[in-house]
């Protein structure tokens, strides 16, 4: 029965969720992919092979069992399929919209590889899980045993929520402390709604808050709080606290050039019905400018496709290499375009006219020799500097780790040459007893499903370090 419902992709399309017009989708910031209905999922996931080796589990960060999954959603069986789901994956629902498929799971699908189009896993990912929330079948969480050890996490972004998920589901006492005013990190502040909407991270933090997890928000530790204070309090602290120091430019000082992070955490608190008087100001708002913005990552993306829902005037992105060279999901890539932005490709800013902003010194590239990574190195074209006028310019060029020893105080608290807290492989144990790491602020800026790995990795090593250190106390 079961295979008479799979194997479908030679005779069935690859088709994604309807996509709203690009006209449309400019104007507010809801999610731009409608919602699949029931059978249309289901035919979707019909297109599965069932690989006796899967690679598209083997590359996904959390090796999820996607095939099963298709399966049970091929067949109807969407509880056992969200069941399946949820098992290695804190938050599918949110996976499901934000994750890179088309470089990891879809992007190595079998089905994909032979010319017939990748199943849509991420979209029937989401379906999956908002139809679980819908149906009443996400439980709240409700240990069985509750244990007296404690645990802190510092930061509330997807690694330390994972962690805090786990740990609480094994009745450990789980205080989550934070920076800003609503937990979730960049998922909240950083990711914009059209990509993944407020609610859907918001009822997440309702199911943590609802199952026993403590929140100390507007918390900045080092300031409002001392590391050692929190270690004090907690029989084991976990650092989640992603990476938000902003990578610079030379010369980038004029009124008009902000950071991405700022600007997309203005944006996102307006999503709120926030007061945010930066964006008033008209500081951290795009609203009839020209707007460039300079990176080739998906934070770039984020940043010109808000401009374009700000209502700029002009949106354009600099990028110093080509469109193959370009490390953003292609995906976002082409919404961009469709929504009117303009990429400039194999171009760098040299510097920046006017006290306020009023124009960027482009020189035009060409990709010289591979570099020891094999990946090729931009040149700069003798005479071909360009002005590329602007009245506002973000800079997206990555994120890199604060210094937190110092910040904290903690000067034992090793790093490695990167900025990035030196932990043990897989178990996130740190140079103090006791204490340890996950998510970007341990592997540098990277995709939100790997830092949900490390949470559960990291909170899996927690719950050893507890139960040991109860067997010796019990000695």
């Amino acid at each position: 029965m079961a295979g008479q419902k799979m194997l479908k992709f030679t005779a069935v399309g690859r088709d994604m969720p309807e996509k709203r017009a690009p006209n449309l989708r400019r104007e507010d910031f809801g999610e731009i992919y409608a919602q699949y209905a029931r059978d249309k999922a289901a035919e979707q996931a019909s297109r599965c092979s069932q690989c006796g080796v899967p690679y598209c589990q083997t590359h996904c960060p959390l090796h999820n069992n996607i095939p099963d999954w298709l399966r049970l959603t091929a067949e109807g069986r969407l509880q056992e399929a969200y069941e399946i789901s949820q098992a290695t994956n804190t938050f599918p629902e949110i996976c499901g919209r934000i994750c890179p498929q088309d470089r990891l799971c879809e992007g190595n699908c079998v089905i994909e590889q032979s010319g017939h189009g990748t199943v849509t896993i991420g979209s029937v990912e989401k379906y999956i899980t908002d139809t679980a929330f819908e149906e009443g079948w996400v439980k709240p969480i409700r240990p069985h045993t509750e244990r007296p050890e404690s645990v802190g996490i510092i930061g509330a972004g997807p690694g330390g929520l994972a962690a805090a998920d786990m740990l609480r589901r094994q009745g450990v006492q789980v205080t989550v402390y934070d920076r800003y005013d609503r937990g979730g990190g960049l998922l909240t502040y950083g990711i914009p709604g059209f990509k993944l909407e407020k609610d859907v991270v918001m009822q997440r933090m309702a199911q943590l808050e609802d199952g026993g997890v403590k929140f100390v928000l507007n918390c900045n530790i080092g300031e409002d709080l001392s590391f050692g204070a929190i270690r004090g309090e907690h029989d084991a602290v976990l650092i989640a606290t992603g990476v938000y120091k902003s990578r610079d430019l030379p010369d980038a000082g004029a009124d008009g050039i902000v950071r991405a992070i700022d600007y997309l955490t203005a944006s996102n608190r307006k999503s709120f019905g926030d007061d945010v008087a930066e964006f008033d100001s008209g500081e951290l708002n795009a609203q009839g400018k020209r707007v460039v913005v300079i990176g080739g990552g998906d934070t770039a993306m984020d940043c010109v496709r808000t401009a374009v829902r700000q209502g700029a005037e002009s949106v354009k992105c600099l990028y110093r290499r080509d469109r193959a060279n370009m490390p953003g999901s292609q995906r976002e890539v082409q919404n961009a375009e469709e929504e009117g932005v303009e990429f400039v490709w194999l171009s760098a800013p040299v510097s920046f006219e006017g006290d306020a902003v009023t124009g960027v010194n482009v020189s035009k590239m060409r990709l010289g020799q591979p570099d020891a990574t094999g990946r090729q190195v931009p040149e700069v074209i003798a005479g071909a500097d360009y002005v590329e006028g602007a009245d506002l310019v973000i800079k997206a060029l990555g994120f890199e780790p604060e210094d937190l020893p110092k910040l904290w105080g903690e000067e034992g608290l090793e790093v490695t040459r990167w900025g990035t807290i030196k932990a043990e492989f897989t178990s996130g144990r740190t140079s103090l007893d006791g204490v340890f790491a996950a998510g970007d602020i341990v592997r540098g800026a990277s995709l939100v499903v790997w830092a949900i790995r490390d949470g559960r990795d990291a909170a899996e090593a927690i719950l050893g370090y507890l139960s040991n250190a109860d067997a010796v106390a019990a000695e």
